[in-house]
Order: C-alpha cells, then structure tokens, then sequence
C-alpha cells in the first residue's frame, strides 16, 4: 500500500493549523486585491484609451479621405479635403468629450 504524503489518515479530522494557514491566506489574499487593480480595470482603461485614439484618428482620416475622393471627382483640391479633415477632427474632440462626460458620470449612477 502506498503511504500518504500528508501523513493523515484519509477520513481523519482536518487539522486545525491547516485551518488558521486558510484564513490568513485569504486574508493576504484580500490585502493585495485592495493594492493591485484587477485585470478588468486595467482592460477597461485600455479600451477607453482605444476609444479615444480611435475617434481622434479615425474621424478625420476619413473625412480627409471622402474629401480626396470628392477633390477628384469635383476638380477642386485641396479644399473640400481640408475642410472635411477639421470637421472630423472636430467631431473626434467633441466625442472623445462626449465619452469623458460619461464616463465620469457612469459610476454616480446617472
């Protein structure tokens, strides 16, 4: 028969030092969870980040790239190019405020 590595016997009580080990691991256990921010925290600042590059970038490439498009099928370069480019870029800043405001609302419930 093979020997038991704890030393106990398979339906002896549980010792009470395993017990006490237990609860002060979870306690230590709690104390860095209160140090460290959780993964789900970390990743939503990232995403909020992302959002935020993603409106600054994407809005006015694409509107620089429809006014391209349209300077070429009109003949009228750069204009309507640059023009579409600031009212992207505008409506990138007005989102990005947009999701700043709500964000800082979120946790108030509002």
């Amino acid at each position: 028969m093979a020997a038991d590595e704890t030393g106990q016997e398979p339906n002896s009580a549980r010792d009470g030092r395993l017990d006490s080990l237990d609860q002060r691991l979870k306690r230590a256990e709690l104390v860095e969870e209160k140090k460290h921010p959780l993964p789900s925290e970390i990743s939503g600042a990232r995403s909020n980040a992302a959002r935020a590059v993603q409106s600054m970038v994407g809005m006015p490439l694409g509107g620089a790239i429809i006014g391209w498009a349209l300077d070429h099928w009109l003949e009228t370069a750069p204009w309507i190019m640059l023009v579409l480019m600031f009212v992207g870029f505008a409506g990138g800043v007005i989102d990005v405020l947009r999701f700043a405001k709500q964000g800082s609302n979120r946790g108030a419930g509002k």
